[in-house]
């Protein structure tokens, strides 16, 4: 292999140059985009560059041009994406600056008086930085006067026209409440008359996610109530392959200490060490779930009086260690090897509080669409033991519809550094 001269590689980027500009494009990398968080834009930027360094080696390898330097290639890929990161950051601060003082404003009108009309104005208020200025809100039955944080309902829908002539708008945010759908397409062609760019928020937040999946079914669009990537069949067999080298690694390395834990657990009072309790996992199936037994022995009834509360006298002195430390967990690592749990998803509950929450709580069946996990997203974000269990369920869904196994990692890193000491947990 021979060394190619410093102008083979200057000369590369007449094609890689014009390439990585079409790229951004492509991707929308310098689209505008208010509102957009920061983690959003460098993922972006990543991949913007994988695909770009993929294309490269593979037209390199078309031309056969083999004693052009892969050093040089990742050197430069890695290079970009940083530079790339910090114009970003440090536009996006210049940007943010000037937005808080009214520069590089966009002023909004809102049609339609609704929760997601509160919620945008939250939004917008609690963040300055992206630069939108709400003008007021039209709405055909709220009275005019009547103000949400500041912003006032100057009139009704009927009164566009006459508003848009007396007032520079950039944008008009349609924000009818759900009841009113039936007016939708009359509403949206008098905001597209008026010329003005027209965006349409939902009122559906509390039924479809903030990401819904769509099919399109020979034009015709279906939108999917709720996306779960794990219902795909390549994402299930990575997550099981996953969950079995993960428990198989975690038994092997828990060993010894799950032998000491059973010999406490026998010493400190009578009965079985582990400790089997029925548990509602996918599609609503039930299985023993195993646990290293904290409590003393007690009849079904006990048992199902409901959870552990704090100086629960059921609890032994072992067993209040095991559970302040997660100890007691560590069986269900054979759960997991089984297939009836996964290393991370949400936690199962029992079937008789199932029953109960289905019905209490909306969306919580949907819980049930993915394994069980010895750990999850609430877990680590503090919710455990004897905490808000719809705070739990916000976590728990957030978690079935961003699946990836590098949030499963991240999930995995924040349990062994911050998830093992359970504060909630008596």
């Amino acid at each position: 292999m021979g060394r190619l001269p410093n102008s083979v590689y200057f000369g590369a980027l007449y094609a890689i140059v014009p390439g990585y500009l079409f790229l951004y494009y492509y991707f929308k990398t310098y689209t505008p985009k208010r509102g957009l968080k920061f983690s959003s834009e460098v993922a972006g930027i990543v991949k913007t560059n994988a695909v770009g360094i993929a294309a490269f080696l593979i037209v390199l390898f078309i031309v056969k041009m083999n004693d052009f330097s892969r050093s040089m290639i990742f050197i430069y890929a890695g290079l970009n994406t940083v530079f790339a990161c910090l114009g970003h950051f440090g536009f996006n601060r210049i940007l943010s600056v000037l937005r808080k003082k009214g520069y590089n404003a966009k002023y909004v009108l809102l049609v339609g008086y609704s929760r997601t009309t509160e919620e945008y104005i939250n939004r917008i208020l609690a963040n300055p930085q992206w630069g939108y200025v709400i003008r007021g809100i039209l709405d055909d039955e709220v009275p005019i006067g009547t103000t949400y944080k500041g912003i006032k309902v100057l009139g009704h829908i009927d009164n566009l026209n006459m508003i848009l002539g007396n007032s520079q708008l950039d944008e008009i945010a349609i924000t009818i409440a759900l009841k009113d759908y039936e007016n939708l397409e009359t509403i949206v062609d008098q905001c597209e008359k008026s010329g003005v760019h027209t965006k349409f928020i939902p009122d559906y937040m509390s039924i479809i996610p903030s990401s819904p999946y769509t099919e399109d079914i020979q034009g015709l669009a279906a939108i999917n109530i709720r996306y779960v990537p794990l219902s795909n069949t390549f994402n299930q067999l990575i997550k099981r392959f996953f969950d079995i080298i993960i428990s198989l690694v975690g038994i092997i390395i828990s060993a010894p200490i799950m032998l000491v834990c059973a010999i406490m657990v026998r010493c400190s009072s009578e009965g079985p060490i582990i400790f089997k309790q029925e548990r509602v996992g996918h599609h609503n199936n039930t299985f023993n779930m195993y646990k290293f037994r904290s409590m003393r022995m007690q009849t079904e009834k006990e048992e199902k009086k409901g959870w552990t509360t704090k100086d629960d006298p059921r609890v032994t002195k072992v067993g209040a260690v095991l559970r302040k430390t997660s100890l007691d967990e560590l069986p269900q690592l054979f759960n997991i090897l089984k297939g009836d749990m996964s290393v991370v998803g949400p936690r199962p509950e029992r079937p008789q509080f199932v029953e109960q929450f289905r019905e209490e709580i909306p969306r919580y069946m949907i819980k049930h669409q993915v394994r069980p996990g010895l750990t999850g997203w609430a877990q680590v974000n503090g919710f455990r033991g004897d905490t808000s269990i719809y705070k739990r369920i916000e976590y728990d869904l957030y978690y079935i519809e961003n699946w990836s196994l590098w949030l499963d990692i991240r999930i995995m890193f924040r349990t062994l550094f911050v998830g093992f000491i359970n504060k909630n947990a008596y």
